[in-house]
C-alpha cells in the first residue's frame, strides 16, 4: 500500500533521468511495469558497471540498475514486432499511464502516444521525458544531463574562478527532470479521472536544466547581473554564505537572514565585526566581501570543524564538508532511517539511499528485479495463455 496505490504504470524507460522519476512513483507505492527489449538484454544499466554484486542474481547485478529501479516490476518484450505490441496494448487496457525517456522521435515510431493508445484505454496518460522534446529541430538528437548543463549555463557557474569551467558533480539535471516526470504524471492520472479522457504530457531536460535556473534567470534576463564562478563556492549576493577553513577542514556558512551575522559574530568571539560599518548590511558585506573572508577565515581556524558544530547547531545554519562515505554513515543520516536494505528475489540484500517521502509506510525496498521477472504474471493476467507466452520467449519477443 501506499499513496499512489492502485495506480498502474508502463515505464517504457532506460538509463538514468526515466527510471529515476518512477522509482519515486513506485516508492509511493504505485505499480510500475519496466518494459524492456529482450533483444538488447533489457535497460543498458543492466550491464553498467564498474560494480556490481552477483548475489542479486542474473541481469540484476549492476549497482548502478539497483540504485534508480527498486520496487518495480520487469516484463520483456521486443515492441517493435506485431506480437510484442499486441502484448503491449494488452498491459496498456489496464494501465492508468505509460511513462517513457526513449529519445523523442521514439515513441511515436513505437505506437505508444496517446494517438496510438487510446483506441484501447481512452484514460490511459503518455508521459514523455526526452533531452530535447518530441517537436522541433532537436526531437531526434541523443542528450545526456552533462551536455544540458554545458548547454544551459551550469559550467559557467560551477568551479574556481580560475579553473575550468565545471559541471555538477551528479547528474542532477537528469534527477529533477526525473522527479518532473513524475509530477505530470500524477497530475495527468488526476484529470484523466475526473474527466474520463487521458492526454500526451512532455518534459526535457533542456526545459528543466533552464528552469532550473530560477532566481539567477530573473536577475540575468531582467537587469545587468552577469553570473560568474566565486571562490569557494560563494553566494552571488548573500555575504557571509560560502566555504571557510577550520583547523582541520572546511566549513560552509549560510548567513542568509540579517540576524544570522551577528549570531555568528558572537559565537566566534568577534562580535565587534557586527558593528563594524564595513559589515552591518548584507549590502556593506558584499561591497567588503574580501576583507570579512579573510578575518572569519582566522576565526574559524582556531579550532577544528567538530568543534564548530555543536557551537553554532541551531544558532547559525552551517554544515561539515563531507565525503559521501560519511555522509551515508552520519549519525543523522541514521536518525533519518535514510539508508534501507532492498532485498532481491535471491534473498540477498543491498544497502541504498531510501525514498525521501515521508508517508507513514514501511521504509523496506524490494530490490530491483531481473530481466522478465514479471512477463508471464502479468500476460497471463491480461489474458494471454500459458501457451502463447511460451512461443512468444521462444521466438525472442518475449523473457
Amino acid at each position: 500500500m501506499g499513496l499512489l496505490s492502485g495506480i498502474r504504470i508502463l515505464a517504457v524507460e532506460q538509463y538514468g533521468a526515466g527510471p529515476f522519476g518512477t522509482q519515486a512513483l513506485a516508492d509511493l507505492g504505485a505499480e510500475v511495469i519496466k518494459i524492456e527489449n529482450p533483444r538488447e538484454g533489457g535497460d543498458v544499466t543492466r550491464s553498467l558497471g564498474p560494480f556490481f554484486d552477483d548475489r542479486l542474481g542474473a541481469t540484476a547485478e549492476s549497482l548502478f540498475f539497483q540504485s534508480i529501479n527498486r520496487n518495480k516490476k520487469s516484463v520483456a518484450l521486443d515492441l517493435s514486432k506485431p506480437d510484442g505490441r499486441e502484448a503491449f496494448l494488452d498491459l496498456a487496457r489496464g494501465a492508468d499511464a505509460v511513462a517513457c525517456n526513449l529519445r523523442g522521435d521514439v515513441p511515436a515510431r513505437l505506437g505508444i502516444t496517446y494517438e496510438h493508445l487510446a483506441a484501447v484505454n481512452p484514460k490511459i496518460v503518455c508521459c514523455f521525458l526526452s533531452a530535447y522534446g518530441r517537436e522541433g529541430s532537436r526531437a531526434a538528437w541523443p542528450g545526456y544531463d552533462y551536455l544540458i548543463q554545458a548547454e544551459t549555463g551550469y559550467f559557467s557557474i560551477n568551479g574556481e574562478p580560475e579553473s575550468p569551467p565545471a559541471r555538477f558533480g551528479l547528474s542532477i539535471v537528469d534527477f529533477m527532470t526525473g522527479y518532473g516526470m513524475a509530477l505530470s504524471l500524477v497530475a495527468g492520472v488526476l484529470k484523466a479521472r475526473a474527466t474520463g479522457t487521458g492526454q500526451d504530457v512532455d518534459i526535457c531536460l533542456y526545459d528543466v536544466g533552464l528552469a532550473n535556473l530560477n532566481y539567477m534567470a530573473a536577475w540575468a534576463a531582467n537587469s545587468d547581473f552577469a553570473p560568474q564562478r566565486l571562490p569557494r563556492s560563494a553566494h552571488p549576493s548573500l555575504v557571509p554564505c560560502q566555504l571557510f577553513r577550520t583547523a582541520d577542514g572546511w566549513i560552509f556558512i549560510m548567513a542568509n537572514k540579517e540576524k544570522f551575522f551577528p549570531a555568528l559574530c558572537e559565537r566566534l568571539g568577534r562580535s565587534e565585526l557586527a558593528t563594524d560599518p564595513r559589515f552591518r548590511t548584507f549590502n556593506d558585506r558584499l561591497a567588503n566581501r574580501e576583507a570579512l573572508s579573510d578575518l572569519l577565515d582566522a576565526a574559524f581556524m582556531q579550532r577544528p570543524t567538530a568543534d564548530w558544530l555543536p557551537m553554532l547547531a541551531g544558532v547559525v545554519p552551517a554544515a561539515p564538508v563531507t565525503d559521501i562515505h560519511t555522509a551515508l554513515d552520519a549519525p543523522f543520516t541514521r536518525e533519518r532511517g535514510m539508508m534501507v536494505d532492498a532485498t532481491a528475489e535471491t534473498g540477498a540484500s543491498i544497502r541504498v539511499v531510501g525514498s525521501p517521502f515521508r508517508t507513514g509506510e514501511s521504509a523496506g525496498a524490494d530490490a530491483a528485479p531481473s530481466l522478465g521477472r514479471h512477463t508471464g504474471e502479468l500476460l497471463r493476467e491480461a489474458g494471454w495463455t500459458d501457451s502463447r507466452i511460451e512461443e512468444l520467449r521462444t521466438r525472442g519477443i518475449a523473457v
